[in-house]
């Protein structure tokens, strides 16, 4: 019988996101792709250092027991398939039980997003994340100096999310764009009770949503809105996740605050936001994954 992935939380990570490789892409960076597959090759027996998404990857596999599977973690890297020896004998090494990948040395990684049915794209590759989300796909830059802070939370699996193009689509933010805040406020006011359209991570909210609600495990999920909403238009953003029928845990209306101490505080696994501002804020305290979706990125984008 085949191997599905049907009702499982499946995310999909390249290598750079999952082990420390700066060194040896500084090698890639300045001799090539011979020289790097090369280095790969004689550090074979040294286990990489763990990189900014591994604490995530770690806690997600540990919904996995002898009876049930709920999480499948895939390597989609761009790394070629002898630097992949390195991958999964250092996951093995460090405890990851990974079984599974994709190298395409140097070809776009997120074509084979579709045949995984991945809930999430971690990726340092902004190229390939903006194919990722353009494809349909929750998918996220994550920033390898960002701070850890998943030690603090061992048995749960905290995860962060920006509303207005991340869980939301961006229309409202179309609006603060064009006419500024009063006119955000407005239309989020009078709008209140007509849900916002879905952005691009409502699947994994939903997958989350599913992990939350399944069998009893050691590890729990908590989530969290954190959105520079403040009171009148926090309401539409709460009276959209109810009408999906989804929940967080906690909820932030920051107002234009900095949103770094506040995510200190929660201290997720990881954040996801569109707004570099905040990702360059949020980085400083746990680990973030910057979203180029949406009106605040489209400038960029040529």
């Amino acid at each position: 019988m085949a191997v599905t992935f049907d009702g499982k939380l499946v995310v999909a990570i390249s290598s750079r996101a999952l082990f420390d490789f700066e060194e040896e892409n500084r090698v890639f960076e300045h001799a090539g792709d011979d020289a790097y597959m090369q280095l790969q090759l004689e550090r074979l027996e040294i286990a990489a250092k763990r990189g900014v998404a591994f604490p995530l990857v770690q806690k997600l596999l540990a919904f996995n027991t002898a009876e049930t599977h709920l999480v499948e973690v895939v390597i989609l890297s761009k790394n070629d398939p002898v630097s992949g020896l390195r991958v999964f004998r250092s996951a093995k090494g460090a405890g990851l039980r990974l079984e599974r990948g994709v190298f395409t040395r140097g070809r776009h990684a997120y074509h084979y997003l579709e045949a995984l049915k991945a809930n999430l794209f971690l990726s340092t590759n902004e190229d390939d994340v903006r194919g990722a989300l353009e494809a349909g796909f929750p998918a996220a830059r994550v920033y390898p100096d960002s701070v850890a802070a998943a030690a603090r939370h061992a048995e749960e699996v905290r995860i962060a999310f920006d509303g207005d193009a991340v869980l939301f689509s961006d229309e409202a933010e179309q609006v603060f764009q064009r006419q500024g805040l009063d006119a955000f406020q407005q239309h989020e006011t009078e709008h209140a009770l007509r849900p916002l359209p879905p952005g691009p991570f409502k699947p994994l909210l939903e997958a989350l949503h599913r992990l939350q609600t399944a069998a009893a495990s050691p590890v729990k999920v908590r989530t969290a809105l954190v959105t520079a909403r403040s009171a009148p238009a926090h309401e539409r953003a709460v009276r959209t996740l109810m009408q999906w029928k989804v929940a967080v845990d906690e909820a932030m209306f920051l107002g234009g605050l900095e949103k770094g101490p506040f995510l200190a505080a929660f201290a997720p696994d990881i954040f996801f936001d569109d707004q570099r501002g905040h990702v360059e804020s949020a980085k400083r305290h746990v680990a973030t994954g910057h979203v180029p979706f949406g009106v605040a990125n489209r400038k960029r984008i040529g």
